[in-house]
């Protein structure tokens, strides 16, 4: 086996399935004016509401760099607010807003016109679902 055929690599089939999955989402997104790192900000935030910065970052295995400016353009929008915490001022909050929370109704609509374009049975997205998390924390060591 040649270790440097692309067929060969686990990489790239992650790579590309990953790649297709945010171009299936991207028409859905912008009906509710969102990037995909926005809506999965978002996501976070509809459940938490309040959260760290650093806290934010890990759940989405996302750098300072790209959620900085991410943040910076939802706070834009009227969908998070970001402040110091009273605690320990070098912690940044971000805090849900009430437009944001309000935007989650139409984001409901999301998963459910995914569900249409990949029709994997659900034994197969469990299993999937599970692979993929194991590689996470893997990779997270």
């Amino acid at each position: 086996m040649d270790p440097l055929r692309l067929e060969n690599q686990l990489c790239f089939p992650l790579y590309a399935a990953a790649r297709s999955m945010v171009k299936l989402y991207t028409p859905f997104l912008n009906e509710i004016g969102l990037t995909y790192t926005q809506y999965i900000t978002m996501m976070v935030m509809w459940e938490k509401k309040s959260v760290g910065v650093k806290a934010l970052g890990e759940s989405l295995y996302l750098d300072s760099g790209t959620l900085t400016p991410l943040l910076k353009k939802l706070e834009q929008n009227g969908l998070v607010s970001r402040h110091r915490s009273k605690e320990d001022e070098r912690n940044l909050i971000v805090e849900i807003t009430e437009k944001g929370d309000s935007l989650r109704q139409r984001a409901l609509k999301v998963p459910e016109q995914m569900r249409k374009c990949v029709t994997l049975s659900t034994e197969d997205a469990v299993a999937l679902y599970k692979l993929l998390n194991k590689m996470l924390d893997q990779l997270k060591n």
